[in-house]
């Protein structure tokens, strides 16, 4: 495995589990390579919630990571399971 494909892994491994810590029954799907990846969010706890309501719950995940610099961009989808 090339160290950029190490990368992404360790990326979307970071990503998954913090969105589990806070969204537990979450489907987490990437699509994508390299710097273009997307990722959708799929859980029950989307339910009532407007899309930008589910949006700001699944970045708010990552507050830290995006103060930090991690994280500086994440492209998404969400739906309800």
């Amino acid at each position: 495995m090339g160290p950029l494909a190490k990368f992404l892994l360790a990326l979307t491994n970071l990503v998954r589990s913090g969105i589990i810590k806070k969204i537990p029954d979450a489907e987490c799907s990437f699509y994508g390579e390299s710097c273009n990846l997307k990722l959708e969010v799929i859980s029950a706890e989307f339910k009532g919630m407007k899309i930008i309501e589910q949006h700001k719950k699944v970045m708010s995940c990552f507050k830290d990571d995006f103060r930090s610099g991690l994280l500086h961009a994440l492209s998404i989808s969400t739906r309800v399971k």
